[in-house]
């Protein structure tokens, strides 16, 4: 059985605002999770419809890899993704069910860089980030991420 740990949980509650880090998170079915600028329809891409925008989370490990490969510092935060993990391979969960914590989600697609990501940032990211932005998934049941929660396949 697979694992890793959930090391940092970010929101943002409007679209293009600096995410912030919270401690713990409801996780809401076809919502997203609560005081983030998805689950409110207020983000930047709400208007693409889909399970995909409920959530999305990235590897500490690539951001790391980000620095010694690129030179890049580059934090949770700055990725924009909701869940900075570390231990799991995310790729490897797109189409497959998970728990993080208590709550079961569907790992969707992975989450690719984009001109917006590099745009809000000012930073050189996409050739970086290629195939390891992080994944987007689906909220199949509701509960609360907190930090420190494992991810188990």
């Amino acid at each position: 059985m697979a694992h890793g740990t959930v090391i940092e949980i970010y929101t943002a509650l409007t679209r293009e605002a600096a995410l912030e880090s919270r401690d713990e998170v409801r996780a809401v079915p076809g919502k997203g999770l609560v005081g983030d600028r998805y689950h409110d329809g207020c983000g930047t891409y709400s208007n693409d419809s889909g399970p995909d925008r409920e959530l999305t989370l990235i590897e500490l490990e690539k951001l790391e890899a980000l620095k010694t490969d690129f030179d890049i510092e580059f934090s949770g935060a700055e990725a924009r993704r909701n869940i900075l993990t570390r231990g799991v391979s995310l790729n490897e969960l797109s189409g497959a069910e998970f728990y993080i914590g208590e709550v079961k989600v569907r790992g969707i697609r992975l989450c690719e860089p984009c001109a917006h990501l590099e745009r809000l940032t000012s930073k050189k990211v996409v050739k970086g980030l290629v195939h390891k932005g992080g994944l987007r998934a689906q909220i199949l049941t509701e509960g609360i991420i907190h930090v420190g929660d494992r991810i188990v396949i």
